[in-house]
């Protein structure tokens, strides 16, 4: 497919206008950046995308089904497919959410799945993102402002009209609502995301608030009103950490939560999206087990596959590890936005003892995988074309029933050679055109 391009540096002058920008923390300081936009789109063909559809919601109806059992009957543990030690390990299992079934018995109503294509065309799962994955605002901005700049690229249906985001979220909040408005909790101003939370807000008709304007009383949730009453909450699409989120029940000193706010969840009073304690799925540990989790729950083989992992944990996948490092990629299970990520082959001698000797004395600590040489994506830089690695995170809706959004957020380095892709560490993004069938 031909494609002609808007404009990159007056859609990124608009963005910059609009405040579509990437805030970190680094050093103990926030920093707010532009979060660059490339005018090359990708470009996914029907039938690609139809694969894809289909794997991601298998995985994602796979996750739900392991997050309700693992806070509930455990039968996956008793079953020796996953060992409970291993569980119970992770930094994203929740003890206070145990016996807790939300509305609708839906935990990830919003999964970002991280995934990149091979230079055979096979997709491979690289993370699962269940607690607030972020990232949808930007192509769905992207889009409008290229629609703006160049109409004619999007006429005549070649390409899926990635517009339905906002309704497949307030469908989704809307679902598991237990009765009352949407609302969208941020943290502020000085979060990472914080535009998106205003976008969605505005796009949705959910109302932004911070934990000031909510309180709970009979444990019913409210939000006040500007003259004094209040309005009961019946969904929370909360931008805020699980332990942050109520200091009655996780961390006491959180300044951003709602005291109070796990009650009126735990009596069925109100739903939030994601639900705490998702953290324990997306544990990049918990990673490795997904395919099982596929076969346990469905009965299916699993259409997408994971990047070919070892799980330093178990005896003979920490020998494979220790004897091939320089080969591999470290990742550490807790962290997130491209840190903790470290490639062997980058590793002097040294370095790689080290590495050998950490690994076996934290074993749970780490995953490793192979390194997949996934495809490059053009991307134009001072007014010439450029090849750089490139992932995709995909957006899966858990509602009524399980959608993915014909779109994405397709994620590239800015440096030559780089397999690192995320915002945080200064990557760019473009839009993801979904073709539609012929």
């Amino acid at each position: 497919m031909n494609v002609p391009v808007a404009n990159a540096r007056e859609i990124n002058e608009l963005l910059a206008r609009y405040g579509v920008k990437f805030g970190i923390y680094k050093n103990g300081t926030f920093n707010e950046q532009l979060f660059p936009f490339d005018a090359i789109p990708r470009i996914i063909s029907a039938e690609d995308f139809s694969h894809m559809e289909k794997g991601l919601i298998q995985r994602v109806d796979a996750l739900n089904m392991f997050l309700r059992d693992i806070y509930s009957d455990r039968k996956i543990i008793k079953d020796g497919v996953i060992p409970e030690d291993f569980v119970c390990a992770s930094k994203g299992y929740l003890a206070q959410c145990a016996d807790l079934i939300p509305s609708k018995g839906i935990y990830s109503h919003i999964s970002g799945i991280d995934l990149v294509q091979a230079k055979d065309g096979t997709w491979y799962i690289l993370e699962d993102n269940l607690r607030i994955p972020s990232g949808a605002s930007y192509p769905l901005i992207a889009r409008e402002l290229c629609r703006m700049a160049s109409p004619g690229l999007f006429e005549g249906g070649r390409i899926a009209d990635n517009r339905n985001y906002a309704s497949l979220l307030k469908n989704t909040m809307d679902y598991v609502n237990c009765g009352g408005i949407n609302v969208i909790l941020t943290p502020g101003r000085l979060n990472a995301a914080y535009f998106e939370h205003s976008y969605f807000a505005e796009k949705t008709g959910a109302v932004l608030v911070q934990n000031t304007d909510l309180f709970v009383e009979d444990n019913i949730l409210y939000m006040k009103d500007y003259q004094g009453g209040k309005t009961r909450v019946g969904a929370v699409y909360r931008r805020i950490s699980d332990e942050y989120l109520d200091p009655l029940t996780f961390l006491p000193e959180s300044l951003i939560g709602v005291p109070h706010i796990m009650d009126a969840y735990r009596a069925g009073n109100t739903a939030i999206i994601n639900a705490p304690g998702n953290g324990v799925a997306d544990d990049k540990g918990i990673y490795y087990f997904v395919p099982k989790m596929v076969k346990y729950y469905l009965g299916e083989e699993p259409i997408l596959k994971n990047a070919p992992t070892y799980l330093p944990f178990y005896d003979e996948d920490r020998k494979f590890v220790l004897d091939n490092l320089e080969k591999l990629v470290i990742k550490d299970v807790s962290e997130a936005g491209g840190y903790g990520v470290v490639f062997g082959r980058d590793m002097t001698r040294e370095q790689l003892e080290s590495w050998r000797r950490l690994i076996t004395e934290q074993s749970r600590r780490f995953i490793a995988q192979e390194v997949i040489d996934f495809i490059d994506l053009e991307i134009a830089e001072n007014d010439k074309t450029v090849m750089r690695k490139a992932d995709l995170r995909a957006f899966v809706l858990s509602g009524e029933k399980t959608q993915v959004w014909a779109s994405g957020l397709t994620r590239f380095s800015r440096k030559a050679d780089s397999f690192v892709v995320n915002s945080s560490q200064g990557g760019g993004f473009k839009d993801t055109w979904v073709l539609s069938q012929e």
